[in-house]
């Protein structure tokens, strides 16, 4: 029995999420099909996280263990022959034994995309949240910078996930503008993430940016533990699961 380690790239526009289905399309499942074929044999994945429907992935790790003579670049070539053309595997690698895509991993960065212009797009709309109000990116970052440590991220947290506890550690909140595409880019990294969380805060910074909500307010809100304090929950299409550090 081997485990092998798949680094995957999607277009979550056409997909209920990675997780598995019985009634609905998922990244998931189109995976464990195209394995399922090529290994002759039932494939179960392990996803380093659960990314929601409509959510895009750069960097999803997965890994799988099953009986194969195959090599890692037979599978690599085999798998993006086998997948729709919005799944590919951009990287496959026989790990330990004791590799766990999820319990292994000791981070996650995700990037959140705006456009922030007065005309809507209409190339890449699925993969940015159109705004077309002016948004004050310099109170956006002062914000962003009271999310970074280890905190109580309850009040960003959507319903329906089971979890220990809601403290995680954020390395890294920050914004990033490219002015030449009207685009503004909410870069995160922390231990985990707790369900809808870095979503729930772009809806909250982006209130900030409104003039809605002073940058202060973002540690008030965490005090409060209450999701309703927060802002809205962003669109899913703007955000991007980029990488997983193991």
């Amino acid at each position: 029995m081997q485990n092998f380690k798949l680094t995957i790239e999607y277009d979550g526009t056409a997909y209920h999420g990675w997780q598995r289905q019985a009634d609905a399309p998922t990244v998931q499942a189109e995976l464990e099909r195209a394995l399922g074929y090529l290994t002759r044999s039932p494939v179960t994945l392990i996803g380093a996280g659960r990314t929601d429907a409509g959510v895009h992935a750069l960097g999803q790790v997965a890994n799988f263990r099953c009986e194969t003579r195959l090599e890692p670049a037979e599978i690599l070539k085999g798998l993006n022959s086998l997948l729709p053309r919005d799944i590919a595997v951009r990287g496959c690698c026989r790990m330990p034994e004791d590799f766990h895509a999820r319990f292994s991993a000791k981070s996650k960065r995700y990037h959140y995309r705006i456009l922030n212009r007065t005309t809507r797009p209409a190339v890449g709309r699925n993969y940015a949240w159109f705004i077309h109000r002016p948004l004050d990116a310099g109170a956006m970052g002062q914000a962003a910078e009271r999310l970074i440590g280890l905190q109580d991220f309850k009040s960003f947290e959507s319903t329906g996930s089971p979890r220990a506890h809601t403290r995680r550690h954020v390395m890294q909140a920050v914004w990033v503008e490219t002015p030449a595409d009207c685009c503004l880019t909410f870069q995160i990294e922390a231990d985990g993430f707790l369900r809808g969380m870095v979503r729930n805060m772009v809806g909250t910074l982006v209130a900030v940016g409104l003039g809605k909500l002073d940058p202060q307010a973002i540690e008030t809100i965490l005090a409060s533990r209450d999701r309703c304090r927060a802002g809205i929950t962003a669109p899913a299409r703007g955000l991007f699961l980029v990488e997983v550090q193991y």
